[in-house]
């Protein structure tokens, strides 16, 4: 379930995030997401095959190669793909499977809920965490400027 108390409770208390499909090309969504929930006081674990480091952090090719406990498995992948992420989910132990934007599956939502594991789809953990604990501006973007205040006009 992804009710916003839902959402608030799982970002309040999991703050070990591994990314599947965290992409090191900064104008790529998951490492726009991934580096402001870094920024935020998450741990973020890439997990991506193609590469050795993403954020500064050792990436690991699956979720299995992880040494440390994780809280949340993120997914950037395609929906048709998610089934084996969450058995892997499920595997380690996470407590929470988290399906970005567009992601959705069911049988992965039966598997996670089956395994005890929260789950949230078709979100997004960057824009659920300023929505929930502040910082969404313009597009989503933390601007730092809180204004009610209208631009002076020029008379002409």
């Amino acid at each position: 379930m992804s009710d916003i108390a839902t959402v608030r409770r799982i970002l309040s208390e999991n703050k070990t995030l591994a990314v599947v499909g965290l992409s090191a090309n900064e104008s790529r969504p998951s490492f726009f997401a991934a580096k402001y929930m870094q920024d935020h006081g998450y741990r973020v674990i890439p997990v991506n095959p193609r590469y050795d480091e993403v954020l500064g952090e050792k990436c690991y090719p699956d979720l299995e190669s992880i040494p440390d406990p994780v809280d949340i498995v993120d997914v950037f992948q395609r929906s048709e793909v998610v089934l084996p992420i969450a058995q892997s989910a499920v595997s380690i132990g996470a407590k929470v499977l988290w399906l970005q934007l567009t992601v959705m599956n069911d049988d992965a939502r039966k598997l996670a809920q089956e395994n005890g594991l929260d789950f949230v789809q078709d979100r997004c953990v960057k824009i659920e965490y300023a929505r929930l604990f502040g910082g969404l501006g313009f597009v989503g973007v933390a601007t730092n400027i809180v204004s009610a205040k209208r631009p002076r006009t020029v008379p002409y």
